[in-house]
């Protein structure tokens, strides 16, 4: 139930705009295109999103000692009181059952920072791109 609802609420609507991507992407056409860039940075903040959903999402049931059991892993109730600031905090997302165990898994949270870059890389390159091209059209070095 919860992968249909974040196929419907994700995938479906980035649908249109991933097929126009790999159009372009097959065309030849987003090397110069500062359009393909920012789409592309489009698509990344949205794939954080989704990351980050599904980090925080990851235990998968309000109860994280059940979470633990279904996991096959211990549960320590007092490592997750000393601990209590590391599993509310924003980031990085942080699940833990014990000292050894995350139920975030571990591409999560270099993810969240991977994917934020690329996308802010992606927009610069698409001003630097249209603003070639502005200078291009007034005849401007």
């Amino acid at each position: 139930m919860g992968l249909l609802l974040l196929l419907l609420l994700f995938v479906v609507p980035a649908g249109p705009g991933l097929w126009f991507w790999c159009r372009s992407l097959a065309g030849g056409r987003w090397r110069h295109s500062a359009g393909w860039f920012a789409g592309t940075a489009v698509l990344l903040v949205l794939g954080t999103g989704v990351t980050y959903l599904a980090g925080s999402l990851a235990g998968g049931n309000l109860d994280p000692e059940e979470a633990c059991h279904a996991d096959g892993q211990t549960y320590d109730r007092a490592y997750r009181r000393a601990n209590f600031d590391e599993y509310t905090q924003w980031f990085p997302l942080h699940d833990r059952c014990h000292a050894g165990y995350d139920l975030v898994p571990a591409w999560v949270n270099p993810t969240l920072v991977v994917l934020p870059v690329l996308a802010a890389a992606c927009l610069a390159y698409a001003v630097r791109l249209a603003v070639i091209r502005r200078r291009a059209k007034q005849g401007t070095p």
